[in-house]
């Protein structure tokens, strides 16, 4: 698994599913996301909850099978946090997704309740990550603080229709009503050091997905989560560096070291001026690119 910064591995798809719907259970083996999410709370119906639990050991086994990362979203530790916790931690997913993340005692609360049951089952504690998927205005705001609660912490994720709702918003496939939500979020992760996770893409159709990935990457994503495995292709592509991108990267670094060899402080690139920050952006293109070719 290729790694960004070298820090945590570049983990560019995150493909939320039903937690009892076997054909969709499918569907998402087959998609080739990087991280498969059983979602035990808004898609599962509660009446449907013990069902999902106990498919959780064979379902991550078979997703782990054909290579991705498995996460879990649980119930709020008011609701039926606890009992998912029970049941899907002796499975071992790789992270624990929470809903509505909004305080750092939210996280503290989580951490400790995941260390009880790692402890249980016999794992080392620290080793499931914690992923706070935040949907409100408040956990809009509060990232770095979430960030800061729990070492288990390295990436975050931005909710969709739940943040539409609470900001009063109208929901669009323009997605203008998340816009500074969406620049704001991106901010706030980077400013705390984790990796954010841009919202999902709703809307049925791939090419809108595509189009708001490549937004995102304008802001500084590098992942983004999705609710349609047939979404997933369209996704990577737009999140990965173009050849003509990768070439003006290349040019713009083979440029500026020249023009530095040369004694001199700036090169000119294609009409643009290349100094420092404009170097360092191109060889962070040129390095996501590398890293997306290692994870295609």
């Amino acid at each position: 698994m290729a790694l960004l910064d070298g820090r945590y591995p570049l983990l560019r798809t995150w493909l939320f599913g039903p937690g009892a719907d076997s054909d969709v259970h499918a569907a998402m083996s087959a998609s080739h996301a990087e991280v498969l999410i059983q979602d035990l709370e808004d898609f599962t119906p509660p009446a449907r909850r013990d069902e999902a639990r106990a498919l959780a050991a064979a379902l991550f086994a078979r997703w782990r099978a054909v290579g991705a990362r498995v996460c879990v979203r649980i119930n709020s530790l008011h609701d039926d946090g606890p009992l998912d916790l029970a049941h899907v931690v002796p499975a071992r997913p790789d992270f624990v997704a929470y809903p509505k993340a909004a305080t750092a005692s939210h996280m503290r609360a989580l951490d400790r309740a995941i260390t009880t049951a790692e402890e249980q089952a016999g794992f080392a504690p620290g080793s499931i990550g914690i992923l706070p998927v935040c949907e409100t205005a408040l956990g809009v705001v509060n990232v770095r603080e979430i960030a800061a609660a729990s070492p288990r912490i390295r990436y975050a994720l931005l909710g969709a229709e739940d943040l539409a709702a609470d900001l009063m918003a109208e929901r669009s496939r323009e997605a203008v009503e998340l816009d500074y939500a969406r620049r704001r979020f991106v901010l706030e992760c980077r400013a705390a050091g984790i990796e954010p996770i841009d919202a999902p893409y709703t809307f049925a159709d791939a090419q809108g997905a595509a189009q708001e990935a490549r937004y995102a990457r304008r802001l500084g994503y590098r992942a983004k989560s999705l609710v349609r495995s047939d979404h997933t292709a369209a996704i990577v592509a737009a999140l990965i560096p173009g050849e003509a991108e990768m070439a003006q990267a290349q040019r713009m670094v083979q440029a500026f070291e020249a023009a530095r060899a040369r004694g001199e402080g700036h090169a000119l690139v294609d009409g643009l001026l290349v100094e420092v920050p404009t170097y360092l952006n191109a060889k962070r293109l040129l390095a996501l690119g590398a890293a997306s070719g290692a994870n295609t």
